[in-house]
């Protein structure tokens, strides 16, 4: 790239091969938000690199090629406007300084911005503004500066050319640390250099073949330990790339969909309650916008904004700008729009960016947990180690070979590669949920999904469809209208007594979808609803009516946005023909709340006064409406808030989502109690409780005007027999949360707007909607729901159980095999037997334990009757009574198994290598049979099926195929001093060693006999006091 200096300020053009591609230097991997940037030689220059991580810009040497003299002269700016006090210095270019070379002469200011080369041979270089300096502009002179369309937005051809020069909008981060220093590093462990102690002094000992041996187990151990590491940290980084973010940008004229590493300098973007700014934007449209800068400045309380420009005297810190949405702040109110003046690192957040470092992730209780187990067996088994050492040594046994063995045991016997596979386990399962519709954010989610044992549900769109649809329209003079039609399209008609109503034949019901339609902020394009449902629903019943344009009939002065707390939404317009005539506000909401600003009532084209036997009437319709299932709002509009004339009601459907009834029943069963919130009227959502099997005679409803009434120790006492909260609004959740915490419960928790965060944080599991949910909302919950489906919760906590009982099942498999290796040397060593194995042979069994065998016991398909087992205690331990008595077992049945095989091949007192193949084969196979009945804690082998997980057959066989090459293939039999065994010695084996999982079976069998009767005897008692409902 060539590099033009102005001043102290650099700004970097592309250079080009002579086919016309661009020439890169090297690529960078990114993470979230930073401009790229490239460095090359010019023509006749060497090339040469910057500072270690980033290429740096080369001066120019030669005066700049002439453009096509077919083209256009550059067009040439004032130099104020390119004052070096605004834009941005190159990074590289900053590095060039450090390095001492001379600055290049400035160019004239002409040439530091140039137009747009059509043939490609050249880019325009589109200035990043400071905050400062663009605060300070108007907001034209910044949209000139940035060559950018504030209404249009940019061409995507000319996004293109801008990306290719600053780059996607995402943080470059330092490459990581090359594999093969991954791979060495693992040497570092105590033990691994232990053995490699121990191969160096065999070597100095003349004992070449033991040096070997242990050479090549070390390499085998510390291959699988990478590996193991190396999918931990490969299933991590997937987790985080789950979730993009997103933002919405108006290019050639429409609003687009995007994600914000498109973003370029001179887009234009929409922000609205809820989303994450996605870049440094100078705002010229605001309305009643609040932004959350705490991320940033670390001030609490939300800045209002404006878009006005900031006199310089007062624009010293950031918080003093005000016309400015900073990146990776969060919009707390009202809505905006703004052109990009910074991305990436050249965004305030990106200078922020550059003095972070990275935090590791606090591990997850389990994995705590885990970590604890393996450092008291650590413990016991050093000390174990220890005697038989000292026991060898003072029985005449080689000084050398003990520390051998003992080592080779401590390698064996410390399950030190138990919390990385408990990383990997709930690293696959999540991703496993991803399938599923289920983003876990947390992986300690994982471990307390199976412990949820109550589920806070929004009714919209989680257990119903979210399709909105006005069936029903009562206008104020008491007529009655039925709308037909599904979906957000003109596919329908408005029938009155029969008759098709179109345009403005009734105008009751016009001036109906005339409100409806005005005071709305959704736009329904190529029958896609771009907006809020309810909001969809009535543009389209204005499709239907032929008056879906009279949105553009009205300019919009003024605007109160709809919140949870106040449940309306009010525009205050003018008619775009009559503007001299006085201004008119529509208002739509809940009824309680639009009919408090009426004082008068539409009845056939006249205004009359409002009274108490019309708010009667309309109370009744209202209350009619809501039993039937439908979602009801109030339309009004009148001159001013105060004095509204009611219109009417439309009646919303929205049916309840296919299957949500099945989970719910589900749920129930299994303990779980399901609790809606809504903020629909009683009468709503009673009815689709019931619908759903929520609400029955002994269930209560209470409003959220009554949990105000309560304290949280009152509401902890009726909550668990309420299943409907209804005219709930965000703040109620984290009461109703609370009370429920009170009561010992384990909450998950719905939501998908801003004031939903706060209760999603306070909840055990925080879920958030995927596709109706705000950025702040996703932010702050555990798992996201891609589909806002409720079946996915019900998915997501079996998940989550059954990713559990594969940790259980891989630590059962893991501490037996444990147990059994360090007991089986111990007694050995005791009874003043030779050791029935040797370093290499227990450094084998090793590679099993911590190898695929136990892997594939993690990925173990999720037990269909899972879900039907009651939520476990979230302080019980993983060791269970029961799990330990299975672990001694096992190991008992391993240690006697393969001491009587040794001392069968003893009997004539003289140790061969047949006896330690014998021994050592016997060992391996107790574990292959061992990892097959660990696969599941309470179902038969034959019942989970054979092969219904490929990733364990394909491992079993593959450790089968390894212990066959050890024993049959020469070279091998030389490492670990073993020789062939006959087709009867391996039947012998076989026969002996399925012992293990054969007793295993029989003790299932007696547990799932015991669970039956026991299940006979309490089938009515054992319902969770939550289950009330």
């Amino acid at each position: 790239m060539l590099s033009l200096c102005h001043g102290a300020q650099y700004f970097t053009f592309p250079r080009r091969s002579p086919s016309g591609q661009r020439l890169q230097t090297r690529s960078h991997r990114r993470l979230g938000a930073s401009s790229a940037r490239w460095g090359g030689p010019a023509a006749s220059s060497p090339q040469r690199r910057g500072p270690p991580g980033r290429p740096r810009p080369f001066r120019l040497r030669a005066p700049p090629r002439p453009l096509p003299p077919s083209l256009p002269p550059p067009r040439s700016l004032p130099l104020p406007s390119l004052s070096p006090s605004f834009l941005r210095p190159c990074p590289a270019a900053r590095g060039s300084e450090r390095n001492g070379d001379a600055a290049a002469p400035p160019p004239a200011p002409e040439v530091a911005r140039l137009q747009q080369i059509p043939d490609g041979d050249n880019e325009t270089m589109i200035p990043v503004l400071s905050s400062k300096k663009a605060s300070e502009l108007p907001v034209d002179e910044v949209a000139s500066i940035l060559q950018a369309n504030l209404q249009n937005g940019l061409k995507n051809c000319e996004v293109c050319h801008r990306r290719a020069f600053h780059g996607w909008n995402e943080f470059d981060i330092s490459e990581d640390e090359p594999l093969w220093k991954k791979y060495i590093s693992q040497f570092k462990n105590p033990l691994i250099m232990l053995l490699l102690a121990s191969a160096v002094i065999s070597v100095l000992m003349h004992q070449f073949d033991d040096a070997v041996s242990i050479t090549v187990a070390i390499l085998i151990v510390v291959t699988v330990a990478f590996v193991q590491e190396y999918r931990s940290e490969k299933s991590l980084e997937e987790l985080s790339k789950l979730v993009p973010p997103e933002c919405h940008c108006v290019r050639e004229g429409r609003v687009e969909h995007t994600l914000a590493r498109d973003l370029v300098p001179g887009d234009t973007v929409c922000l609205s309650v809820g989303d994450r700014v996605p870049a440094d934007l100078r705002l010229f449209e605001a309305v009643d916008l609040s932004v959350d800068e705490s991320s940033l400045t670390g001030e609490t309380a939300p800045c209002s904004k404006s878009i006005a420009p900031q006199p310089a005297a007062t624009n010293g810190d950031l918080t003093s700008r005000s016309n400015i949405a900073f990146m990776g702040t969060l919009v707390r109110c009202g809505k905006a729009k703004g052109i990009v003046i910074g991305t990436g690192e050249n965004s305030e957040f990106g200078e922020v960016f550059k003095m972070m470092q990275a935090e590791e992730a606090p591990k997850t209780p389990l994995q705590k947990s885990m970590d604890l187990l393996g450092k008291q067996l650590s413990l016991y088994s050093f000390g174990i180690i220890g005697v038989i050492m000292l026991v060898g040594w003072l029985q005449g046994k080689h000084i050398l070979d003990m520390f051998t063995i003992g080592v080779s045991l401590a390698v064996a016997a410390i399950p030190e590669g138990l919390p990385i596979v408990v990383t990997v386990t709930l690293a696959l399962g999540v991703m496993r949920m991803v399938k599923k519709r289920a983003i876990v954010k947390k992986l300690p989610i994982v471990e307390t999904l199976g412990c949820c044992n109550v589920i806070c549900s929004d009714k919209t769109g989680t257990l119903t469809k979210n399709e909105m649809t006005v069936t029903h329209i009562f206008t104020s003079d008491g007529q009655h209208a039925e709308v037909t039609g599904v979906g957000y399209n003109r596919f329908g008609e408005v029938m009155l007594d029969g008759e098709v109503i179109h345009g403005y034949n009734n105008p009751s019901i016009s001036k109906i979808v005339e409100a409806g339609c005005v005071c709305n902020d959704a736009v329904i394009r190529n029958n896609t609803l771009m907006g809020k449902p309810t909001e969809g629903a009535l543009i389209a019943l204005a499709m239907k009516m032929g008056l879906d344009g009279i949105q553009e009939d009205y300019v919009r002065k003024a605007e109160y946005p709809f919140s949870s707390e106040q449940k309306w939404m009010a525009v205050k317009c003018v008619h775009r023909a009559q503007q001299d005539k006085p201004e008119v506000c529509f208002m739509k909401g809940a009824y309680e709340q639009v009919i408090k600003y009426c004082t008068s009532y539409n009845c056939k084209g006249q205004t009359l006064p409002l009274v108490q036997q019309q708010r009667e009437q309309y109370q009744q319709e209202k209350t009619s409406m809501g039993s039937a299932g439908l979602r009801v709002l109030a339309l009004a509009s009148g001159p001013e808030l105060g004095q509204l004339t009611f219109l009417g009601l439309v009646g919303i459907v929205d049916p309840p989502r296919t299957g949500v009834k099945e989970a719910v029943t589900t749920l129930i069963m299994s303990g779980v109690a399901i609790k809606m919130i809504t903020g629909d009227s009683q009468e709503t959502a009673v009815a689709i409780a019931s619908r759903l099997g929520l609400y029955s005679k002994n269930s209560q409803a209470i409003s959220g005007e009554e949990i105000d009434d309560l304290d949280i120790q009152q509401l902890s006492q009726i909550t668990p027999k309420v299943a409907v909260f209804y005219r709930a609004s965000p703040r109620h959740k984290l009461k109703i949360i609370k009370s429920l915490q009170n009561n010992g419960a384990v909450v998950a928790m719905t939501g998908d707007g801003v004031n939903d965060a706060v209760a999603l944080k306070a909840a055990d599991i925080g879920v958030a909607m995927g596709q109706t949910g705000t950025d702040v909302c996703k932010e702050a919950a555990d798992m996201i729901l891609v589909d806002d489906d409720f079946q996915t919760i019900m998915s997501a906590i079996e998940e989550g159980k059954g990713i559990y009982n594969n940790i259980k099942n891989f630590v059962r498999f893991q501490l037996s095999t444990s147990i059994a290796a360090l007991t089986l040397i111990s007694l050995a060593t005791l009874m003043n037997f030779p050791n029935p194995l040797n370093a290499m042979q227990i450094l084998w069994i090793n590679i099993i334990m911590d190898g695929p065998p136990a892997q594939s016991l993690g990925v173990e398909p999720v037990d269909k009757d899972v879900i039907q087992k009651p939520p476990r205690n979230l302080k019980d331990s993983i060791l269970t009574k029961n799990l330990i008595v299975k672990i001694l077992v096992s190991s008992i049945i391993i240690v006697c198994g393969t001491l009587f095989v040794f001392w069968r091949e003893l009997r004539d007192n003289v140790i061969t290598p047949r006896d330690t193949t014998m021994t050592f084969t016997c060992f391996v196979f107790f574990d292959m049979f061992n990892a097959l009945s660990s696969r599941s804690q309470t179902k038969s082998v034959f019942e989970i099926g054979l092969c219904s997980n490929k990733m364990f057959c394909y491992a079993v066989l593959g450790s089968i195929m390894g212990q066959l090459l050890v024993i049959y293939f020469p070279p091998l039999q030389k490492v670990f001093q073993t020789e062939s065994l006959s087709i009867l010695d391996l039947l012998f084996l076989l026969g002996l060693t399925s012992s293990v999982c054969i007793v295993t079976e029989i003790i299932k069998k007696f547990e799932r006999s015991k669970e039956k009767i026991q299940k006979r005897g309490s089938s009515s008692s054992s319902t969770s006091s939550f289950l009330d409902v």
